[in-house]
């Protein structure tokens, strides 16, 4: 298949390495073009706009870090009217990033108006799991559209699963992500207190792990915590912040109670404030176990 790929960032690069190593024909494009540049040996045409790559695609695979990133992509920016809109007709544009059940709606309706069809399908997971081709995908897509991308989304992970129409999948990744902050949030807390009463934190996770409390990411981000890095992120914590944003919007229009969340949001600003932004989303440990 002739694939389009908008966005070779920290996920996106592995994710466009899967597509090459499957067999399809890629034209990649990346705001930053250098970021792309990796993709060249492997086969993949570097496009320096993103009309180029999308003219040869059939469908235009989106991970993007934002509903505006794909705005500026895919739609002419009127107040700089610096280039033509990306010439959707007759494409298939699927959005794998993270943005809100809104924002994808509102793709939706754009792409249909230029012509062509949308879906959206976002991952769990990040460059580790991209690479290993074990990401977890959940479409919002017709029956029709997802039985006819199903052997594309495999090329990423095994088991890509249609939850309903476009919507709903931006929606349960909202809800996983909003795990991400709470249990990043709340695990620094527990370890905090351990380290700072001294208490052994290898018998610490033996109890945790023994417990129906124990969760895999911790053990995964302990290392982080314990040496106090964070650089080579898997998934920078300003990404995280953006995230949390579109979850209280989201949970504020359903009517939820967002306090737990808001508070871990001016953690996340916290850190952002200190200049942990680029650094993986685990830094809100420094912001929670700093005394004082």
């Amino acid at each position: 298949m002739n694939i389009a790929f908008l966005g070779t960032g920290i996920l996106g690069t592995p994710m466009a390495e899967k597509l090459l190593e499957c067999g399809h024909r890629l034209w990649a494009y990346n705001r930053t073009s250098s970021k792309a540049e990796g993709l060249r040996a492997l086969g993949a045409t570097i496009c320096l706009q993103p009309e180029e790559a999308i003219k040869n695609a059939e469908a235009v695979i989106l991970v993007l870090a934002d509903a505006r990133a794909i705005e500026s992509v895919l739609f002419k920016d009127a107040k700089e009217g610096a280039r033509h809109a990306a010439p959707l007709q007759g494409k298939t544009v699927i959005q794998m990033g993270t943005i809100s059940p809104a924002q994808s709606l509102g793709l939706l309706k754009r792409v249909k108006a230029a012509g062509g069809q949308y879906l959206e399908c976002p991952v769990l997971g990040s460059k580790n799991e991209a690479k290993a081709a074990q990401l977890i995908l959940m479409a919002g897509a017709t029956e029709e559209q997802f039985d006819k991308f199903q052997a594309l989304f495999k090329c990423f992970g095994p088991k890509p699963r249609l939850i309903g129409e476009v919507g709903k999948a931006a929606a349960l990744k909202l809800a996983l992500n909003q795990l991400i902050a709470s249990h990043a949030a709340c695990f620094s807390l527990s370890l905090g207190i351990i380290v700072n009463s001294g208490i052994d934190v290898d018998q610490f996770m033996g109890i945790l792990n023994e417990s129906s409390l124990g969760a895999p990411m911790y053990g995964k981000k302990l290392a982080n915590w314990l040496k106090h890095e964070y650089a080579h992120p898997n998934f920078p914590l300003k990404h995280l912040l953006k995230d949390v944003d579109l979850i209280l919007d989201e949970a504020d229009q359903l009517k939820l109670n967002t306090a737990v969340l808001a508070a871990i949001r001016k953690v996340l600003k916290s850190a952002e404030k200190e200049g942990l932004a680029q650094s993986d989303y685990s830094a809100v440990y420094e912001m929670i176990s700093k005394k004082g």
